[in-house]
């Protein structure tokens, strides 16, 4: 009986001990994710190759009803399990994605008062660790309204942050980046996600959500130097977060974690955190390359017959789809009035917008017949408040006249409301074979794997304000790289075909002008992630252009990813694969540098690279460019001059 009631007391202290102290490493073994529950609260810890990275950060939630979800809690047996993705993606970095993960469950649950159980769900990969809240069914508890939640990221040291600075949730995420050290970032501002610390070593760290399902997007601020989780509030009050009913789940918490920084741009990990593809039927999924004439302006040869909101003018940019392969012609408007009917103002809906009927002189299902006929597909852009009220009509009728995707614009929230909009729209387009980009929106947060029809987002200050102002940089280009473009496909309205020297540069409504060199432009293509890739200019700004060639012929989808060299705020070098063909591009900020590509990448064989650089002139005429062709093989390496704000792209093309 003594050996016994030793042998008990002994399990239990183990079991206590684990309780305090509960680990969970990633498949290699470098990151490490610590939890420990006291009467005060849990804290976790996140450590890469023996580094702190996050120091002993509280969790706690507070509810309207019940109130704070943070002491007097008991960690429940831990449920270990090893885990491993397997899955296809349609439109991303990578077309088969193997990426294996460890997981832990934690139950947490109050020893006094209520009794509510959270459980903390926690999963390591070998390039990040990602968590989150779920709330099970239990007695006494169907319900909450979410008041706050208190997720800390108490970060080692004092990394150096980029990062989107907002004031506050009413936002379309457009802005410049700030680059300072998070002890100099004022407290109590909101900053977007994701955002990227880099740590001595160096060791990054970008900080976002993945899984972004009816719950309200999230936001870091700094109290008292920690960063704190802070919610979209729910529209017409600042109290409530999330209302939601139990059982629910909240968005993953995810640390991208690397000593290099390429790996976070080729990282799948928002991707595989989210559900399985919901679409039975893919076949009518097709990513490919777009117009969007509102940029240049709508300009059509002066020897066109009456250009406006009609056929003539769309056929115009149909038969320019024909001849160079693009795959879709958006119409958008004209004259500064969208396509469809609407008594609003600067694109707002009115009392009387109408997305099912054309302006008088526009017959959509003609467009959409004639494209048809000579193999382009047909996309529109709408205001989502003009669209939403006739959601399900309106797609029906998208679908007869043979609309085949939309932009849908002008969010700027991502509340519990508007995420769950969202998701609608998504949803219900697949149904009527419609594929969906959305602007003036929030991140991706990797729904793209479950939902493929959702091409891409905004969500960033691009090329669009060239129009109306000068705040578009190859400095800006390269921010936007190692932060939005981490959370996944980022539309920027790519293709502008007029650079001019910085002395030179005006603003345009119409033909815009753009800073960097035109081989800049090109390397955006493959270096920006976004299978609905935008040719923003006109007709004539490209035929017959040096480097048009690569943007008719260039991917829009990959089958492989892989960062050769970057350097935050600086440059990087990447290469993608599609096929038998290899892509390489690089972009530069400010300053001149020389890139090294070695082409080890390449499969066994001969290849032909056709090679696009910087002119000797482009600080003079930064439109020119030197195009050269050369055999090579996976033993050679090419060193290439980028120009200030300048890029390369490269074209491998295997010889049989």
């Amino acid at each position: 009986m003594k050996l016994f009631a030793v042998c008990v007391f002994l399990i239990a202290s183990l079991h206590v001990a684990s309780q305090k102290n509960i680990r969970l490493r990633s498949p290699n073994g470098q990151i490490v994710y610590s939890l420990q529950v006291s009467s005060a609260g849990p804290l976790y810890n996140v450590s890469f190759r023996n580094k702190p990275l996050v120091n002993n950060s509280a969790l706690s939630l507070d509810f309207l009803e019940t109130g704070e979800f943070k002491k007097n809690l008991r960690a429940g047996t831990p449920v270990f399990r090893d885990g491993e993705e397997n899955y296809e993606l349609i439109t991303g970095k990578t077309s088969s994605v193997h990426q294996a993960y460890h997981e832990v469950v934690i139950p947490l649950r109050e020893s006094i008062g209520s009794f509510r159980k959270i459980n903390l769900q926690v999963r390591a990969f070998d390039d990040g660790v990602a968590f989150r809240y779920e709330f099970p069914q239990q007695q006494n508890w169907s319900q909450f309204s979410l008041t706050n939640e208190h997720t800390a990221f108490n970060l080692a040291g004092d990394p150096v942050a980029l990062a989107l600075l907002l004031p506050n949730y009413t936002t379309s995420h457009e802005g410049e980046y700030t680059h300072l050290p998070l002890s100099k970032i004022k407290e109590d501002t909101l900053m977007d996600m994701p955002a990227l610390f880099e740590f001595t070593g160096p060791v990054y760290v970008a900080i976002t959500e993945a899984a972004l399902l009816d719950y309200a997007g999230m936001y870091l601020s700094k109290e008292k130097n920690i960063l704190i989780s802070k919610l979209s509030p729910l529209p017409g009050q600042v109290q409530i977060k999330v209302k939601a009913k139990l059982p629910h789940y909240s968005p993953w918490r995810v640390l991208m974690i690397s000593d290099r920084i390429g790996a976070l741009v080729e990282s799948n990990i928002l991707t595989t955190l989210n559900e399985p593809c919901k679409i039975k039927d893919l076949s009518w999924i097709k990513p490919g390359k777009t117009t969007f004439p509102w940029w240049n302006g709508n300009v059509v040869p002066d020897t066109l017959n009456a250009p406006g909101n009609n056929f003539v003018t769309n056929q115009y940019y149909i038969d320019f789809c024909t001849r160079n392969g693009l795959k879709y012609h958006s119409v958008v408007e004209y004259g500064l009035h969208q396509w469809y009917t609407d008594d609003g103002v600067n694109f707002q809906p009115g009392p009387h917008a109408d997305v099912t009927t054309p302006v008088p002189g526009l017959d959509v299902k003609e467009i959409c017949d004639y494209a048809k006929t000579h193999g382009v597909d047909i996309r529109v852009w709408v205001h989502w408040a003009a669209l939403y009220p006739k959601l399900d009509t309106a797609f029906a009728i998208f679908e007869k006249w043979g609309i085949r995707g939309m932009m849908v614009d002008f969010m700027d929230r991502d509340d519990q409301e508007m995420v769950n909009i969202q998701a609608e729209i998504v949803r219900k387009a697949a149904q009527h074979h419609l594929h969906i980009q959305f602007h003036g929106a929030y991140k991706p947060t990797g729904e793209s794997r479950t939902w493929p029809n959702e091409f891409t987002r905004e969500g960033t200050l691009n090329y669009e304000v060239n129009k109306w102002d000068k705040r578009i940089t190859p400095d800006h280009d390269l921010n936007i790289v190692f932060t939005r473009m981490l959370a996944g496909p980022i539309d920027y309205h790519l293709g502008g075909f007029r650079a001019v020297p910085d002395s030179l540069f005006k603003v345009q409504y119409t033909r815009p002008l753009m800073l960097g060199t035109r081989c800049h432009m090109m390397a955006m293509y493959v270096v920006l992630q976004n299978p609905l890739g935008m040719v923003c200019d006109y007709p004539a700004a490209y035929e017959g252009q040096p480097g048009f060639e690569f943007l008719k012929e260039v991917p829009t989808t990959w089958d492989q990813t892989k960062v050769i060299d970057a350097r935050v705020a600086e440059y990087i070098a990447i290469i993608r694969k599609k096929g038998r063909d290899w892509y390489a591009a690089a972009i530069t900020n400010h300053s001149p540098r020389v890139v090294s590509v070695p082409l080890n990448f390449l499969d066994g064989g001969k290849y032909v690279a056709e090679i696009y650089s910087d002119s000797d002139d482009v600080n003079v005429e930064p439109n020119h460019l030197k195009k050269e062709s050369k055999g090579v093989s996976a033993k050679d390496v090419l060193s290439i001059r980028l120009a200030a704000g300048g890029g390369m792209a490269i074209h491998f093309r295997k010889i049989d």
